[in-house]
């Protein structure tokens, strides 16, 4: 009996050591241990499903937009979540905080995105744990073109497409130097950095040009604006996205329901208080009526 159970013994340890040395080959990367686990990093349909092509109605979020200011970057999204011409939700979190200098900006169906920012937070903690050190911004970057690839059969059955905006802080930046970073993709995965701003969702198309002609154009550049100044920007700009798209929403006042406003920065990742927004979005407002 004593040799059986030091045998079974024999056969824990070595499952236990070779279970150690599967997760010790996969150096840091989150994602593949998930496949070694089996786990379900996409969901597949049946082939030939189509949005068209079936009853149940996907929610859509829209809009996001980052700004590069004077300490960082700036990012807001609206609220609303739509499901075809139905508002299903108005309180919808499209801003996503991924780790201490990064934020994950959303637009498209939530429910691939919020599953896509659970794992790229996890990869990050796992990364940094198992490393003990800060993934690269090049890794970060790959990380979530990796995820985002892998959704593109979702994304062609025009289901679960998902599109983002990537926004972190360099801290390898120099001190005197404005760290902070906007990326955004596409279906494909492939990443492009946006020197002053970004936005996506389907209420851009109405401010994209703002911003260009802010940009070029302003008062104050966009890149030496104050938290204030910029945080005012974004609002003005969400609302008038929500008067030219019915699945945006700008201030909602009945409801006392603000957009999401984070900033990162060399310090991390900030959330605007409503008492800030309360009081900056009055000074947002024209002076007088049209």
């Amino acid at each position: 009996m004593n040799g059986t159970g030091n045998f079974l013994n024999r056969m824990d340890i070595g499952n236990r050591d070779l279970a150690m040395q599967e997760v010790a080959n996969h150096k840091g990367d989150f994602l593949d241990l998930l496949r070694h686990a089996n786990h379900p990093l996409k969901i597949d349909l049946p082939s030939g499903t189509t949005q068209q092509g079936t009853d149940v109605e996907i929610a859509h979020s829209t809009t996001v937009v980052a700004v590069r200011y004077r300490d960082g970057v700036i990012i807001a999204g609206d609220r609303r979540a739509t499901a075809g011409t139905a508002v299903i939700y108005d309180r919808a979190e499209k801003v996503l905080q991924i780790d201490r200098h990064s934020v994950l900006a959303i637009s498209g169906s939530p429910a691939i995105a919020y599953e896509i920012a659970r794992i790229l937070e996890h990869s990050f903690q796992y990364f940094r744990r198992s490393q003990l050190q800060e993934l690269s911004l090049q890794g970060k970057l790959r990380m979530l073109s990796r995820l985002i690839r892998d959704n593109l059969a979702m994304a062609l059955q025009g289901i679960g497409g998902v599109i983002p905006i990537f926004a972190l802080y360099d801290l390898d930046a120099d001190d005197d130097e404005n760290g902070g970073k906007i990326f955004f993709y596409d279906a494909l995965g492939a990443h492009f950095e946006n020197v002053n701003f970004a936005t996506t969702g389907s209420g851009s198309i109405w401010i994209r040009g703002v911003l260009r002609y802010l940009s070029r154009f302003g008062e104050t550049a966009l890149h030496e604006m104050d938290k204030q100044q910029a945080a005012i920007t974004l609002l003005r700009l969400l609302d008038i996205a929500s008067e030219y798209d019915a699945a945006t929403s700008g201030y909602n006042a009945k409801g006392q329901i603000f957009p999401t406003v984070k900033t990162v920065t060399r310090t991390g990742v900030n959330t605007v208080s409503d008492d800030d927004l309360t009081a900056w979005y009055a000074e947002a407002q024209p002076n007088a009526e049209e």
